[in-house]
């Protein structure tokens, strides 16, 4: 196998430590906290994980999601990385059964393997850990109610289900394309042109907001809201986004906007898609022994 255990844990903790350090607009942040969830939270979600991830090679996708939330609730009773769990235990099976050559392309060869074996076992694992997070939204569908005895099918399915309304789910039924064709390539972009790691990561979390609308968004405020979030994203990504100060000084009313009404306008669904991308640059820079360098960018 390609990548060691060791690796992929790493770069799953530090992806999510990374992504909550930078100060994404709209979002938990190092400076910018919610009234029922701060930093820490995340801090706490991303430790967690650390166990469960070491029995890679034992766990289901569905079993590794459920011990890690297990965990987490031990640590951190707010709901903080269960989007993030659902897309990073595929990648990290995916990775770690990667026999090729340990490119981008290979793990997303490997992932389309894991993702069609999801299995009936996996789903009620998703399931228990959605009931156990009470995360509104992901758990039901007009077929399917995980509050309810599921109805016997693979997780795969169930995500196809939601699909249509869920960012993540639409990921299981797409190979991850969000995270493979929009969040990797803007953050490899973002790095190379220049910016710093937390520069990069706010840039990449733009990118994939104008471009997706936040189904977290349109759960709370409906999709014509979600969209007009969205084309707001676009606009600050063309004043410059993290290259200008110009963009910087749009990103930073863009994130004063969408902390309003309750902080209901949360691109949570983004953060999570930041995150899967954002994972596997790192695998990559730690594989190659390149994170030390990356980190000094920071």
């Amino acid at each position: 196998m390609i990548y060691d255990i060791k690796e992929i844990t790493w770069a799953a903790q530090l992806a999510c430590i990374f992504e909550v350090c930078a100060k994404k607009p709209g979002n938990v942040h190092v400076e910018g906290a919610f009234s029922d969830s701060n930093p820490f939270d995340f801090f706490a979600g991303a430790v967690a994980m650390g166990t469960s991830f070491q029995r890679l090679d034992e766990l289901s996708v569905g079993e590794l999601v459920l011990c890690c939330i297990k965990d987490k609730s031990k640590l951190t009773s707010t709901n903080v990385n269960l989007g993030i769990l659902l897309l990073l235990a595929p990648l990290c099976k995916a990775a770690r059964s990667c026999e090729a050559d340990g490119s981008f392309d290979a793990i997303r060869s490997s992932l389309e393997g894991v993702l069609d074996n999801l299995t009936e076992g996996d789903a009620d694992c998703v399931y228990e850990a959605i009931r156990l997070s009470g995360a509104g939204g992901m758990g039901k569908v007009e077929r399917y109610d995980v509050s309810q005895a599921h109805a016997g099918i693979p997780l795969k399915q169930a995500m196809a289900e939601a699909a249509h309304r869920d960012s993540i789910a639409r990921e299981y039924v797409t190979n991850f394309s969000v995270t493979f064709e929009i969040s990797l390539p803007a953050i490899s972009e973002a790095l190379n042109k220049g910016l710093s790691m937390r520069d990069a990561i706010v840039q990449a979390f733009l990118t994939i907001l104008s471009e997706v609308a936040d189904t977290l968004i349109a759960r709370k405020l409906g999709i014509t809201e979600a969209a007009k979030v969205s084309k707001r994203a676009a606009e600050v990504l063309k004043t410059g986004g993290l290259y200008s100060a110009t963009g910087k000084a749009a990103v930073r009313k863009f994130d004063l906007y969408l902390r309003r009404v309750g902080n209901k306008r949360n691109p949570g669904t983004t953060a999570d898609l930041t995150v899967s991308g954002l994972f596997l640059y790192l695998l990559d820079c730690i594989h190659k022994g390149a994170l030390p360098s990356l980190i000094k960018r920071w």
